[in-house]
């Protein structure tokens, strides 16, 4: 559970856990291990560091490195200075991190060992170049951490925060667009802070063991390292999510909880050691950021024996917005479809095209309201009113509430599929899909046709040795879905393209569809 007292803004997360236990271990990464008094020291002296470095209350400090245990004393200390830190994603290329740098107006750059490289290249074309901190390693051009604190004062500044300051500057994942700088704030966190407890998957208490394997780019890898830390529980940190270092470190680390993307919950359950990989540790697995099949949820819950609770929410929603319980997992309630209810002290409502509620088991746009909602898009004021200018959040996503409260999103509200006239939402037809008993993967998109004007196309990725039937699987969709929804087509690949999360890059699939097209819709 989150220890409140005396956490007024989130630096105090590392100030009230060094005083509750100092000694014991935060972070286990790489074989070393930090205590909480060891990362509220090292967030100190990275505050002072910011500070004597000239950094203004709220600059923007840049940070590309993939998970290492020195993100939470650098996110902890550019809170301290009353700085905000921008995590970068380590996948885009160099031109696309060069943008964000001069998008968030980043006069520090820190980096770890594992992207120095890609941090070069993403520098090399900017005209003002930022000040480069090697995280614990040396280069030419860097700054090495250890030497650049090592002069700084050892004391907490104990700047007066404010709960408007944005503690941390997210970018989207630009599946919907370009990547936009989503502004987090005290305000927001401690408000999510209170919620975790209502859902179950992130009820960690102090002495438990927790993964962090979403990269902390990301607002779900962010947040649960942050609420470990303030629940006084130990984070077990990995430098990359594959499936055979997930299986060793909850056995090795005795892991009580953990938040994978659904994606990693498929590899996971195709990997070789999941037969024989020592689980009993577990308690929790929480997982969300795509949609998950039924098929593997069953899969995953008979193999790990723990509590499953799911979660939706966006960066924009600081990832708060609704969760499934562990007790609502039971197939007999007729939920597993759905994303489950709405957090305790925060509004959800599904709006119809018109703008006004829709009424039970119609589709339309799921709005979020509440303190966890961003303060808004940075450099960006049109999309922020887009997005929150009524003081409702836009998720963007396709969904319908059942009359017991329950939510059950379809897709993407972009995503959505128009073909005869009939709306078709790719998740959905997804959903069919997995369960088939050839199919490791697979993405629906909406192609050009001249009758229709879209028709459905499903991607798919065959398991070892299955044969390529096309026929066999439309028949397969439509024995669960109606006609209409079923793929018109299915063309077989290697591999579907995602994002860190898992979520499918359908603009990507699309494009060679539509490519010398005017419009993207037809």
């Amino acid at each position: 559970m989150v220890e409140l007292e005396g956490v007024a803004c989130v630096a105090d997360v590392a100030r009230v856990q060094a005083l509750l236990r100092g000694d014991e271990p935060a972070l286990v990464f790489d074989g070393r291990a930090m205590t909480f008094a060891d990362v509220d020291a090292m967030a100190s002296r990275i505050a002072n560091a910011l500070i004597a470095s000239g950094v203004r209350p709220q600059e923007r400090i840049a940070y590309l490195s993939k998970n290492a245990d020195h993100f939470l004393p650098c996110l902890l200390g550019a809170c301290k200075a009353r700085a905000t830190l921008t995590p970068f994603n380590f996948r885009l290329a160099p031109p696309e991190i060069a943008r964000l740098l001069e998008d968030s107006g980043a006069r520090i750059f820190m980096v770890g060992a594992d992207v120095a490289d890609l941090a070069d290249r993403a520098i090399a074309s900017l005209s003002s170049k930022p000040r480069m901190i090697a995280l614990g390693f040396d280069r030419e051009g860097y700054e090495r951490s250890n030497v650049w604190i090592e002069t700084a004062a050892t004391s907490d500044p104990r700047l007066e925060a404010d709960t408007q300051d944005d503690v941390i500057q997210v970018y989207t994942s630009g599946t919907t667009g370009g990547p936009k700088g989503v502004r987090l704030t005290n305000r927001n966190y401690l408000t999510t802070f209170k919620l975790t407890t209502a859902s179950g998957g992130l009820n960690y208490k102090s002495g438990d063991t927790v993964l962090a394997a979403m990269p902390f780019f990301h607002v779900a890898g962010v947040n649960i390292a942050v609420i470990a830390m303030a629940s006084g529980a130990r984070s077990a940190i990995l430098r990359d999510a594959a499936p055979q270092l997930i299986l060793d470190t909850i056995s090795r680390e005795r892991v009580n909880h953990a938040f994978l993307a659904p994606a990693l919950i498929q590899m996971l359950m195709q990997a070789p050691g999941i037969d024989g990989a020592d689980l009993s540790s577990m308690r929790t697995l929480t997982y969300g950021a795509s949609p998950i099949s039924e098929d593997l949820l069953a899969r995953a819950g008979a193999r790990f024996r723990c509590e499953f609770v799911q979660l939706y929410g966006m960066t924009e929603t600081c990832g708060a917005g609704t969760f499934l319980s562990y007790a609502d997992h039971d197939p007999a309630k007729g939920k597993l479809r759905s994303c489950g209810v709405a957090w305790p002290g925060l509004e959800l409502k599904i709006v119809g095209e018109d703008g006004t509620e829709a009424a039970r088991g119609a589709v339309g746009e799921v709005l979020i309201r509440s303190p966890v909602v961003m303060k808004g898009y940075w450099n960006n004021p049109d999309a922020t009113t887009a997005a929150i200018g009524d003081g409702w959040m836009r998720t963007g996503d396709a969904a319908y509430m059942d009359e017991d409260g329950y939510v059950f999103i379809y897709d993407r509200v972009k995503d959505m599929i128009r073909t005869g006239g009939e709306s078709v939402y790719p998740a959905a037809v997804e959903n069919a899909l997995f369960g088939h008993p050839s199919i490791a993967d697979a993405a629906v998109i909406g192609v050009p046709d001249d009758t229709w004007g879209e028709a459905v196309k499903a991607i798919v990725v065959l398991k070892p040795g299955a044969a390529p039937d096309a026929a066999d699987i439309i028949a397969w969709a439509r024995a669960g879905i109606g006609h209409f929804e079923a793929p018109k087509s299915v063309d077989f690949v290697d591999s579907i393209p995602r994002n860190i999360t898992g979520k499918v890059l359908r603009r990507e699939l699309r494009e060679p569809y539509w490519k010398g097209r005017d419009r993207r819709v037809n």
